[in-house]
């Protein structure tokens, strides 16, 4: 085995020792890294065809097979549990986008009084996770489901608004970035031709930096797919429960937890997501490098 390294118009040809020196170790180590990151998912598959429906009978991986866990998922809460997931994560990265998408068009093309100190007290509150607030969100949503219970306790419209609530921030400035690298005469160009700011916003600006939308919407459709704790405690009925909800109630009985369902259902979440970051992985490394070139 040997690799070949350009040295101007000649070739060095690395060989044994400096091959293993340079270039193998690499090799090894990001092998055991894949083993170490799949063999828990490998489990988890294992355990969802086990007959047993334990996770004790399952140390050996694939010894028996069957398809009763997932067809059984059909017959509980699990597809509820999926549908307010979809719900809640897809209505939530939408407006994560447009909202975030709005402000950093703002802060970029704009000169405004307090543009700075909006930047800087962005970057501060994004220091500060949205679950610290917990106990003002909960009586928030308390007293508002008072007054509007659509908003209230077991809503997943108040999830969301929660959700939303905390959607600038990082996002802001990870759009912020993106945009300082798109020429301002494009702007000027369509001012002339008597555009005006929201056509130049969502005719021009919003189709050049497509590849920072499909990141942002990306990663709040993930944090929001498998946030738990807002969720817990927004939601407070089993049939408006979301998928890291409901599978935490399963797993959470210690005599009694349906292990099995709770593999298979993990399982079939995980689809989702795996399918969704394939689709916009030619997105993800322009989205997240471009806006590092010009702040």
């Amino acid at each position: 085995m040997a690799t070949r390294i350009a040295t101007g118009d000649n070739e060095t040809r690395l060989r044994g020792a400096r091959w293993w020196k340079e270039v193998g170790w690499k090799h090894i180590f990001a092998i055991a890294v894949i083993v170490f990151a799949i063999f828990p998912l490998l489990y988890v598959l294992s355990a969802s065809f086990n007959p047993t429906g334990t996770l004790t009978g399952s140390t050996s991986l694939f010894s028996a097979f069957t398809m009763d866990h997932y067809i059984r998922l059909f017959g509980t809460d699990f597809p509820k549990w999926m549908l307010n997931s979809f719900i809640v994560s897809t209505t939530t990265a939408i407006g994560t986008v447009v909202m975030a998408a709005a402000a950093a068009y703002a802060f970029s093309r704009f000169r405004f009084k307090g543009r700075r100190g909006g930047l800087t007290a962005l970057l501060i509150i994004q220091m500060f996770p949205q679950m610290l607030a917990f106990v003002a969100i909960f009586l928030l949503v308390t007293t508002l489901g008072e007054i509007f219970p659509v908003l209230g306790i077991g809503s997943n419209l108040a999830l969301i608004c929660v959700y939303l609530g905390g959607a600038l921030g990082a996002n802001t400035f990870l759009m912020y970035g993106f945009f300082n690298t798109i020429p301002k005469e494009l702007d000027e160009a369509a001012k002339i031709d008597g555009a005006t700011h929201a056509q130049i916003f969502w005719g021009i600006m919003m189709r050049l930096v497509t590849p920072i939308l499909a990141v942002v919407g990306l990663l709040s459709f993930v944090g929001s797919y498998g946030e738990f704790i807002l969720a817990r405690l927004v939601l407070g009925r089993p049939e408006n429960y979301t998928l890291a909800v409901g599978l935490y109630v399963w797993g959470s009985d210690e005599r009694n937890a349906p292990w099995a369902l709770f593999a298979a259902g993990a399982v079939i979440a995980a689809i989702p997501v795996i399918l969704l970051f394939m689709y916009l992985q030619k997105y993800i490394v322009s989205g997240l490098t471009a806006g590092g070139v010009k702040g």
